[in-house]
């Protein structure tokens, strides 16, 4: 009984993540294409965040949230990218069962807090643009912070619920997980317990978080295009417009990839190239899509360039 039970921990402790490809030129250009897309999201998310938290003008309940958006994009991007990069280069591309849980847990940690984040800051413009002479005293500083630790609350216990949950299985069979990294779909469908009670938890937790938050989305942004649609200034309307298009094409593109990507449990050919957008590319594109077109932010990173380069000149013309 000990010799098995020492089996069964030897085939449990350790997985295999098949990845893209065998074929080594392939493995070469993706490592290249995926690393640079790494520290490209690394710099412009970790940068806003940086902007953000210097800059005091910006210290408003929008860029709060666009701050903690950013961080959360670069915590998913780091729970999946570096253990991707390594086994483009690695032999048996092993991944033991606590890297594993503790991969999945930040990722499931970041979309959950990314869909309340999303949520909030379509609420933050519902209240800008629906009701701006109250919006001092219905989006205070104090409500921003209360939504924001709420959403990294509400994105720790979803992660751990369904972390405590993957313990409970047991892998007896084949430990190859189809895939890139470490996430729920796959795991249950190599699993030798019965995942009834986990795919149970995810339509009674995580479909609840989408409900809310899509549903918080959409009746924001109707509103807002009402009050659009009402305002006589063209100049008005296009600048409402720009504040709110930037948010509304982000939160298509993570809600339309999460929702392709929660469906029924079966082995699905779109799981790769669909969790691709959702870990890889939407953490690129975010801080590209906030930033490029948000002038206070472009003002920010012009005057800080200014500054600097004003330094470098008073710097060589007292050396010299």
């Amino acid at each position: 009984m000990l010799g098995m039970v020492k089996e069964n921990h030897s085939l449990t402790a350790d997985f295999i993540l098949l990845g893209f490809t065998d074929h080594p030129n392939l493995k070469t250009l993706l490592f290249v294409v995926f690393f640079v897309i790494y520290l490209i999201t690394m710099v412009g998310n970790l940068g806003l965040v940086v902007l953000i938290s210097m800059e005091r003008r910006l210290h408003t309940p929008m860029y709060i949230f666009l701050g903690n958006l950013a961080l959360m994009d670069s915590c998913c991007s780091s729970a999946i990218a570096p253990k991707m990069l390594q086994n483009f280069f690695s032999e048996d591309r092993m991944i033991s069962l606590h890297e594993c849980m503790a991969q999945f847990y930040f990722l499931c940690l970041a979309e959950t807090t990314d869909c309340f984040l999303l949520a909030a800051m379509a609420y933050d413009r519902y209240v800008a643009i629906c009701s701006p002479l109250q919006y001092h005293t219905m989006m205070s500083n104090q409500l921003c912070y209360q939504m924001t630790i709420g959403a990294f609350v509400a994105g720790n216990l979803h992660s751990m619920i369904h972390v405590g949950l993957l313990l409970r299985l047991t892998f007896c069979g084949s430990h190859q997980i189809n895939h890139f990294f470490c996430d729920i779909l796959p795991l249950y469908r190599i699993s030798c317990t019965d995942p009834f009670i986990n795919e149970l938890m995810i339509y009674i937790f995580s479909m609840p978080i989408q409900i809310f938050t899509i549903a918080t989305v959409l009746v924001s942004y109707l509103c807002i295009l009402f009050t659009i649609f009402r305002m006589k200034s063209k100049e008005g309307r296009g600048k409402a417009f720009s504040t709110c298009a930037s948010h509304f094409l982000s939160v298509s593109i993570f809600y339309i990839c999460l929702l392709m990507y929660i469906r029924p449990f079966e082995e699905g050919d779109k799981d790769i190239p669909v969790a691709i957008f959702y870990t890889i590319v939407i953490p690129l594109l975010n801080p590209f899509i906030y930033s490029l077109r948000n002038k206070e932010v472009i003002g920010v990173l012009k005057k800080i360039m200014m500054n600097s380069n004003v330094l470098k000149q008073t710097s060589s013309s007292t050396t010299t």
